[in-house]
């Protein structure tokens, strides 16, 4: 489990009778808005147990082994609430794409925020449009995040190679006084 509390991240594993930490803590940025209830356009890092399922990267694949997608400009992920595609990964080229890019974000375009991340499967099964979309934990650039999880590069990169789908990781986001 990847615990996210106010601006710190560590990481825990359960061994059969209790949790012990494995690596962190860790320095992270959470939303501009902080930790609570999340909807589209808040900047607020959305509190709770998220499963994290898959990544993906503008970087070749750092040994995760979550399922890694390498993205381009032609990858996106939907934010348009009024799309049938909400909140979900879509490959196509700018300019084609079947719902409001503006709406949208082009992950190849996000710069080092994405050279490497993983999907929260925050509003994911089952989607509501609106509630929120494109949770990530992703790389740190100096700020705040528009929701997301962020930590240094290096960091990252250890959470991602740590991170096995076959122990079914989640990530725990929590405001702490």
């Amino acid at each position: 489990m990847l615990t996210v509390a106010a601006h710190h991240a560590s990481a825990r594993e359960y061994d059969g009778s209790q949790w012990r930490q494995v690596f962190g803590p860790y320095p992270v940025q959470v939303g501009a808005n902080g930790i609570g209830v999340a909807r589209e356009g808040l900047s607020v890092t959305p509190a709770g147990v998220w499963p994290l399922t898959e990544a993906f990267g503008i970087e070749p694949d750092p040994g995760t082994r979550l399922p890694y997608r390498r993205v381009t400009t032609s990858d996106w992920w939907v934010s348009d609430a009024h799309s049938p595609r909400y909140n979900t990964h879509f490959h196509g080229a700018p300019g084609s794409c079947p719902f409001d890019e503006a709406a949208g974000e082009n992950l190849g375009e996000a710069g080092a925020a994405y050279a490497h991340a993983a999907v929260i499967d925050y509003n994911r099964r089952p989607v509501v449009p609106g509630a929120g979309s494109a949770f990530f934990l992703h790389a740190a650039t100096g700020g705040p995040t528009a929701g997301c999880v962020a930590l240094a590069l290096a960091d990252l990169i250890e959470v991602l190679r740590w991170l096995d789908p076959a122990r079914n990781p989640v990530i725990d986001i929590r405001q702490t006084s």
